[in-house]
């Protein structure tokens, strides 16, 4: 036998090298801008959650060997998510409800359960780090434990905060008045299902959901839309009572009877869920109170009885019960009704001339 039809050691050791190496060449290139398997660097960041009603909120954020997240769904608070990870080219974010069944007892639940709503993202725009688009879809199961409720969404990359405005260069357009005084126009319900709680009396917008034998009445929103603004309005809360004021349809404005409690995020004048006041300057229930309120490049600027509880502070995103998740669009003064009685009257807003 010949060395050319016996190779010997050396020469199919040569031979294999040649193979593998002809291999590597000629295997494809992954371009950097693709995500890898559980890689988050392409999920991070603050996110809106555009959903089939209403809106959502989430910041993913790389702490020191772990991934955290807040997120916001629809309504209520913005809250630490239960856990968020990378599954393959997917983040999971998931988030415990608490459900309590009812029973004859009235102070004790037949049966406390634990949801888990599952939340799936992964990327859109081709897959590029750091896309602006995120294809979404959350799981919830149904409280009665029938089947699950499943929602489809789209999430875009909220853009970096602008810097922060100088307000003593804002030039103020000519002034709107919002209320009449006489009667709803301009204004409109935004859900007449609920029924409609809002009157006026003696130059008085007044929520009166007793009128209606309900405990909770339609919101209310004016039919205009406006961009940057100043607005400035007296509000009367009775005991108990709780309202909000949306700026630009997405950003509440806290209205409570907080009298004599701590300054929080939930009490009157904060930005609901996000920015607490620095002080407490609310009046008992009952008596009128004024807002002197600017909003301006994604800041705002709050004044409660003449004294200065928000200076200027960024808004990260939209609150619970935002109409839209898109923060750059026009949008409407809205009222809450659905929470309570509450009264207004004075309501003026100067737009914010560019």
């Amino acid at each position: 036998m010949t060395l050319l039809s016996v190779p010997n050691r050396l020469t199919r050791s040569l031979l294999f090298l040649a193979v593998l190496t002809s291999i590597q060449l000629i295997r494809p290139v992954k371009s950097a801008g693709q995500p890898t398997q559980n890689d988050s660097t392409s999920f991070l960041g603050r996110w809106a959650l555009h959903l089939d009603s209403g809106a959502g909120w989430l910041e993913v954020r790389q702490e020191a060997g772990y991934l955290d997240a807040d997120l916001l769904w629809r309504g209520g608070s913005v809250v630490p998510v239960s856990h968020v990870y990378v599954q393959g080219k997917k983040l999971v974010v998931e988030r415990i409800h608490r459900i309590s069944h009812k029973s004859d007892d009235e102070n004790k639940p037949a049966r406390e359960h634990m949801k888990v709503q599952r939340i799936l993202l992964e990327q859109r725009d081709g897959g590029k780090l750091g896309g602006g688009k995120l294809g979404g879809v959350s799981q919830t199961p149904r409280n009665n434990g029938l089947g699950i409720h499943r929602e489809t969404f789209v999430a875009t990359r909220i853009p970096d905060l602008p810097a922060r405005p100088d307000l003593s260069k804002v030039t103020y357009g000519q002034k709107v008045e919002l209320f009449n005084g006489k009667d709803l126009t301009g204004w409109e319900v935004m859900n007449p299902h609920a029924g409609n709680g809002w009157v006026v009396k003696d130059g008085v917008l007044m929520n009166d959901p007793d009128a209606l034998g309900r405990r909770h009445t339609s919101n209310l929103r004016t039919s205009a839309v406006f961009e940057d603004f100043r607005l400035t309005l007296d509000l009367m809360v009775p005991e108990g009572s709780n309202s909000g004021i949306y700026l630009r349809g997405i950003y509440e404005v806290q209205v409570h009877d907080s009298h004599g409690q701590e300054p929080s995020k939930h009490n009157m004048g904060a930005i609901y869920s996000r920015i607490a006041p620095s002080v407490s300057a609310v009046k008992p229930a009952g008596q009128w109170q004024s807002y002197d309120i600017i909003l301006c490049d994604r800041h705002v600027t709050v004044k409660l009885n003449g004294q200065l509880i928000i200076d200027n502070q960024p808004l990260y995103g939209v609150t619970g019960g935002a109409l839209w998740a898109d923060e750059s669009k026009p949008g409407p003064i809205y009222l809450q009704g659905d929470h309570g009685a509450v009264s207004y009257r004075n309501m003026i807003l100067h737009p914010i001339v560019r």
